[in-house]
């Protein structure tokens, strides 16, 4: 069975398909190893951001782990705060630093902040056009944030990094993306543990002689969704990757879509607050 483990974005860049967050990770120690292990295991896509105050232990794990920069798929992402044309170009400019890298894979803008994401996009432009950043794109982008931020943009968002798990398909945001040429990125890809007890996932899962988070992973990248599951635990971090080696059927991908309730874990991209 063959699976292309990569995909390549509108603009030419090559993200592989499953990756380690590290959102709630500690910078430092835990931080540094989390990326090590994930590098050592297999992992070449690795997703962090400036509001997660660990991207100065990420670009440490990173250099340690003895893999060529090359190629590593290092994503981060601009907060709130920041947003702004000349305070987006700062922020990014810091996030290299704590990083330590001369340039990121893919720059994302972290949430839709009303009034200040356009004029983020176009900074965000600017740090592409200058080849520091391979990519650029977009998280918790709702349709109509994306229909704004089309109309005066130069450089289509790459990526949309959006809370996806089985009991939030998001379906109709999904298509919207891919008719777009826009790849969809799931966080949250395991609904924080909330379903590893589902009946349905952990049946799915004995047929396999698989987790119910490998099955999830696996709905996920059958799904044509880049996911990027979080652990800090080497044994999870090595079992998260081991999802090539099986195939979920058309019945089974059917009876997971099923469990989809629109339940948001995290905040709604209209109503957030910080």
């Amino acid at each position: 069975m063959t699976f292309e483990t990569t995909k390549k974005l509108a603009n030419g860049s090559v993200i592989p398909r499953l990756g380690l967050g590290v959102w709630k990770v500690e910078d430092g120690t835990e931080a540094v190893d989390s990326v090590k292990w994930a590098l050592e295991s297999g992992y070449r896509l690795i997703d962090t951001a400036a509001a997660y105050k660990n991207e100065a232990g990420v670009g440490k794990g990173i250099r340690e782990s003895g893999v060529p920069r090359e190629e590593i798929f290092v994503t981060t992402k601009l907060w709130n705060a920041d947003q702004g044309y000349e305070s987006t170009l700062k922020a990014f400019d810091e996030s290299l630093k704590r990083l330590d890298l001369d340039y990121v894979d893919l720059y994302l803008i972290h949430w839709p902040v009303e009034g200040k994401y356009k004029d983020s996009w176009r900074a965000m432009e600017e740090i592409y056009r200058s080849g520091r950043a391979k990519a650029i794109g977009v998280s918790n982008f709702h349709e109509h944030h994306l229909e704004e931020l089309l109309k005066d943009a130069t450089v289509s968002p790459a990526v949309d990094q959006i809370e996806i798990h089985p009991t939030l398909t998001q379906e109709p945001l999904r298509r919207f993306l891919a008719d777009h040429s826009i790849a969809a990125e799931a966080w949250s890809p395991l609904g924080q543990g909330k379903i590893l007890e589902n009946p349905v996932l952990v049946e799915i899962g004995k047929k396999y002689d698989k987790t119910a988070a490998q099955v999830i992973i696996r709905w996920h990248l059958q799904n044509d969704i880049i996911v990027i599951p979080k652990s800090v635990h080497k044994d999870r971090i090595k079992q998260n990757f081991d999802v090539f080696d099986f195939e979920l059927t058309e019945d089974e991908l059917e009876q997971i879509n099923q469990l989809n309730t629109n339940e948001r874990l995290g905040p709604d991209p209209d109503n957030f607050d910080f």
